[in-house]
């Protein structure tokens, strides 16, 4: 992920919007805790410990290990992939009871993203898969054409016809690939207004934009907001200002308006992973509810 120019937005011409105004510190400290105790509507699934990174091949007791510490604070789980141990990540999850958004990843490797389709069948064949992803900031990357994204979105929905399949791209893109968003069931938005340069301030009022601009783009159909988050350290990005702070209550702001609007929305992200440190610089290993060693942060 990196700073984005597409946005139709002006983060400085916003209205302040929060739930936080007149709330002491020690009253979002407690509100942190309530609304993590009550539950949220969905965490991405962090897989990668302390000098992991993608391309290892991850246990299923890893995996099992920290869906014991997300399962009691969120009904559903996002993951990314359908290989090298991320197949373990919906098993485990529906074990616990938890639904499950499965994401096959494709990028410009032929086999790989075969693979990744074929795992993704093979779990909804097994009744693992409540919403099933195909591709993530795939045309952001510009690692697939539209067209041959298209043909593995067609082949996916032919193949389990009885689950919602969608595509997870930076909310702009359902506006800009028409024929993306109609080959959807449901569209899938990642909104970002931290890589987009916002303040905390206008940062709710910037997110509810970006999903409204979705939702149009969507016509009807279902919007969910696949991920968003605020680091809690590393540099910042124009009004963008990472800090414990704003990272919880960004959180607090988040999911009191996905509560209240009916918003269904996956905080992005459970755990730090430091291997993100690579595309992204400092701010990419603190994105995390919890750190990397485990422990809540806030």
């Amino acid at each position: 992920m990196s700073f984005r120019k597409e946005n139709i937005f002006s983060p400085q011409n916003l209205t302040e919007v929060s739930y936080l105004a007149g709330e002491t510190e020690e009253g979002l400290v407690n509100l942190f805790s309530e609304i993590l105790q009550n539950g949220v509507h969905g965490f991405c699934f962090s897989l990668y410990e302390e000098g992991q990174k993608p391309g290892d091949i991850i246990s299923e007791a890893q995996v099992r290990r920290r869906m014991e510490i997300l399962r009691p604070h969120t009904r559903w789980i996002r993951s990314f992939s359908c290989t090298e141990g991320n197949e373990f990540i919906p098993k485990v999850a529906k074990e616990y009871g938890l639904k499950t958004l499965v994401g096959a990843w494709l990028g410009n490797d032929p086999e790989i993203n075969r693979r990744e389709v074929e795992g993704l069948i093979k779990l909804a064949d097994e009744g693992l898969v409540d919403i099933a992803a195909v591709g993530n900031e795939v045309m952001y990357r510009k690692d697939l054409s539209e067209e041959e994204l298209l043909g593995f979105i067609q082949e996916v929905k032919s193949r389990i016809p009885t689950i919602p399949v969608g595509y997870v791209d930076a909310y702009y893109e359902f506006s800009h690939r028409t024929k993306i968003t109609e080959a959807c069931d449901v569209v899938l938005c990642n909104c970002y207004p931290f890589w987009e340069g916002c303040s905390f301030e206008n940062s709710l009022g910037y997110m509810q934009q970006m999903y409204q601009q979705a939702k149009k783009a969507a016509n009807g159909k279902q919007v969910i907001i696949t991920e968003t988050g605020w680091p809690s350290e590393g540099e910042s990005l124009k009004g963008s200002v990472p800090s414990m702070q704003h990272a919880r209550d960004y959180f607090i702001n988040t999911q009191l308006w996905s509560a209240n609007d009916d918003i269904p929305v996956f905080y992005f992200s459970s755990f730090d992973e430091s291997w993100k440190t690579g595309a992204e610089g400092i701010v990419g290993a603190y994105w995390g509810i919890w750190d990397k060693q485990e422990k809540l942060k806030f």
